[in-house]
């Protein structure tokens, strides 16, 4: 939000009725169903899923593209300025509320309910074989059996490489902030370079997962916290990489000032929230 102006409007700007809330809904419709027949073998998944992907591009070059002329037209004041900074910090905040879930079920999986059905007599009501262990590879007969993934070397090189755009991140912060140009474009270059760098990494992983491991998203309920939790994680590492691009594309572009730069704050943010957000991951999953 923030504008290269110099001038700001002396009222409180109200956009006009805009199309993009509904291409956005639109197109998590299409995520939805898309993904849901997907994992669930339907032919049509894909198909319903490269639409999503389609409407999402649309979606985020015409909204980011809206907001970018409202901004450098000086149509945003201050108040402006601080209702995106409520809104910005509300919704990481339902992304919060969004992981938590998942990580709840991944503590109540592991924490209650294994130990509770380790009280049972499990030759009467289980299987004859059940064990109340972690990693859990039931029912009995059902899931195929498979290994799971370390700490090292892949989710180790991914956290320090998380942690290591945090840095250049704030690095590329200060630069603006003191208007210099040449090292915030090269800081927020890196900074993106180890995003991509990440998601290819953890690409890997998955194959490697699927290939050599047979841990896959039907094995039991360790394999559907670890890829609902790792997997939702890069997707929005995937969001946060497609937001600081846009913001190296208007820093490219002239925008933002030293004094006035609340999208680069913002993608920034979340950058940091997806950061705290693996440091969970990478002990909770990896290592216990």
């Amino acid at each position: 939000m923030v504008s290269g102006a110099t001038s700001q409007a002396p009222y409180y700007f109200v956009p006009h009725p805009s199309k993009w809330p509904m291409v956005g809904s639109i197109a998590l419709a299409f995520f939805g169903f898309g993904l849901a027949a997907w994992v669930n073998d339907m032919a049509i998944g894909p198909y319903l899923f490269a639409i999503f992907l389609a409407l999402l591009a649309y979606l985020l070059i015409g909204w980011f593209g809206t907001v970018a002329r409202e901004s450098e037209g000086g149509l945003y004041n201050e108040r402006v300025d601080v209702s995106f900074r409520w809104s910005m910090s509300w919704f990481i905040f339902s992304e919060v509320m969004f992981f938590a879930a998942f990580f709840g079920a991944l503590f109540y999986a592991r924490a209650i309910t294994m130990p509770w059905l380790g009280d049972l007599d499990h030759k009467a009501l289980l299987w004859p074989d059940f064990q109340a262990s972690w990693p859990h590879a039931g029912p009995g007969g059902v899931v195929e059996q498979f290994q799971t993934i370390g700490p090292w070397p892949i989710p180790t090189i991914n956290t320090a490489l998380l942690l290591s755009s945090g840095v250049t991140l704030t690095i590329a912060h200060h630069a603006l902030k003191e208007n210099r140009r040449g090292p915030l474009t090269f800081w927020m270059i890196v900074t993106i370079l180890l995003g991509v760098t990440f998601l290819g990494l953890q690409a890997y992983e998955y194959a490697h997962a699927y290939r050599d491991l047979n841990l896959k998203l039907s094995s039991g309920i360790f394999g559907s916290t670890f890829f609902m939790l790792t997997g939702f994680h890069g997707f929005h590492v995937t969001v946060g990489a497609i937001m600081l691009s846009a913001v190296l594309f208007r820093i490219v572009k002239g925008h933002f000032t030293p004094e006035r730069h609340f999208a680069f704050e913002a993608a920034a943010w979340y950058w940091h929230f997806v950061d705290v957000v693996w440091l969970g991951l990478y002990v909770v999953v990896y290592w216990l």
